[in-house]
C-alpha cells in the first residue's frame, strides 16, 4: 500500500522507476493532502531518473546537509538560532521557490519584532549563505535569489582608558578580575580565557597556546604572556588542577554575566560587553605603537580587514608623510622668534 499511517501522520511507501525504494513521512495527518504529497513526490522522482531533472531539494534538506558541513564552525550555535527563527516560515518549502518576496516577507516579519538591521543583517547572512551552498557546491538550484543586506550604522569601536579599565577592574569579583585582566593583557576573547587549561600555559617560556578546535579562525594561536599575564596566571596556580580560571573550586561557565553587568553599573561604565575587553587590548596596542600587522598575529585574525578598523587610533606612521607639504616659511619671523625664546631655560632655573 502506497499510503499507510504512523499514530496520526500518513507516510509514504513506494518504488521508482530504477528500483529505489522511498519511504517518507508526509507530515500531515489528513489523507488527502498525504495522497498529494505521494503523488507529487512519485511524479518528481520520476522526472528526475527518467528525464534527468534536478530533485525539488527543501530547506529542510539544505538545513541539514548545512549544519552537518559546519560542526566545525565556532559560530555554528548563532547559525542554528536563526535557523530555528526560519524553521516557521521556510519549513516544506522546495529551494527554487524562496525568491526576492518570499525574502522581503522574512524582513518584514523580522523587523516587525523591534530588532535592529544589524540583527536582520545576521539572520540574512545565514539565508544567503545556505543558498549560496545549494547553488554553488551542491548544484540543487541553478541560482541563488540576491539577498541584499539593510544599511548600519557605522559603529565606533567600544574601548576603555587605562583609568576606566581599572574603575571596571576594582568593583569586579576577584575571580572575574582575574579574567578581565587577563584579557586586557592577552587580547583572548570570552571563549578562549574561560576554556584554558594549564596544560596550554608554559609559564617558564611565558607562552600559552589556543588551540585551532578552540579558535574563532579555526587557526592555532601563540599567545605571547607579557608581565600583565604573568602576574594574573602566578596568582592563579593551584587553585585547579586543569582549569586556570575558577569560582570556588569550579569552573567559570560563563564570564558576560549578572556579577559583571552589576560591576560595570558600579563602575558608571555603559554601552560596553565583555567582548569589547578585546578591542580595548587592541585599542591600546595600536595607540602604543604596535603595527597592525603584529596585531593581526597576536589577535589571530584572519584577515588584515579586521585589524583596519583600530588604524585611525594612530597617526604617528602618517606624521612624515604629513610634512611633505609642510611650508616652514609661511609662520612669520615674529612668532617663530617667540616660540624660540619661550623654549630657551630662564637663568636660574
Amino acid at each position: 500500500m502506497s499510503l499507510y499511517r504512523r499514530q496520526t501522520v500518513w507516510w509514504v511507501r513506494f518504488t521508482t522507476p530504477v528500483g529505489q525504494r522511498v519511504r517518507r513521512s508526509t507530515g500531515t495527518a489528513d489523507r488527502q493532502q498525504a495522497q498529494e504529497f505521494h503523488d507529487r513526490l512519485k511524479a518528481e522522482l520520476w522526472k528526475v531518473q527518467k528525464l534527468g531533472e534536478k530533485p525539488k531539494r527543501t530547506w529542510e534538506e539544505a538545513v541539514v546537509r548545512w549544519i552537518n558541513e559546519k560542526a566545525h564552525k565556532a559560530s555554528l550555535d548563532g547559525d542554528r538560532m536563526h535557523l530555528r527563527w526560519l524553521d516557521p516560515y521556510l519549513r516544506g518549502q522546495q529551494l527554487v521557490s524562496i525568491n526576492r518576496d518570499v525574502i522581503d516577507r522574512l524582513i518584514n516579519a523580522r523587523r516587525s519584532e523591534g530588532v535592529s538591521n544589524a540583527t536582520v543583517n545576521r539572520l540574512l547572512e545565514v539565508l544567503r549563505a545556505v543558498l549560496r551552498k545549494a547553488e554553488r557546491e551542491w548544484e540543487w538550484i541553478d541560482r541563488a535569489p540576491v539577498v541584499r543586506l539593510l544599511p548600519e550604522p557605522k559603529r565606533r569601536v567600544r574601548w576603555l582608558t587605562r583609568t576606566e579599565a581599572e574603575k571596571l577592574l576594582a568593583q569586579l569579583p576577584e575571580h572575574l578580575a582575574a579574567m578581565a585582566r587577563f584579557s586586557l593583557a592577552t587580547g583572548l576573547r570570552e571563549a578562549n580565557v574561560i576554556g584554558l587549561e594549564w596544560s596550554q600555559v608554559e609559564l617558564k617560556r611565558r607562552v600559552a597556546w589556543i588551540h585551532a578546535d578552540q579558535a574563532k579562525a579555526r587557526k592555532p594561536i601563540a599567545v605571547p604572556l607579557n608581565m600583565e599575564a604573568m602576574q594574573v596566571l602566578c596568582a592563579e596556580q593551584k587553585k585547579h588542577p586543569r582549569w586556570v580560571f575558577v569560582f570556588k573550586g569550579k569552573r567559570v561557565t560563563k564570564a558576560n554575566n549578572h556579577a559583571w553587568r552589576k560591576a560595570l553599573k558600579r563602575a558608571g561604565i555603559e554601552n560596553f560587553r565583555w567582548h569589547d575587553l578585546r578591542h580595548t587590548w587592541a585599542s591600546w596596542h595600536v595607540q602604543a605603537g604596535t603595527p597592525l600587522s603584529a596585531l593581526q598575529e597576536l589577535g589571530g585574525w584572519e584577515s588584515s580587514e579586521m585589524v583596519r578598523k583600530y588604524a585611525h587610533l594612530s597617526a604617528e606612521h602618517l606624521a612624515k608623510h604629513a610634512e611633505t607639504i609642510a611650508q616652514p616659511h609661511a609662520v612669520s619671523v615674529p612668532v617663530m622668534q617667540k616660540a624660540k625664546v619661550a623654549m630657551q631655560p630662564r637663568q636660574g632655573a
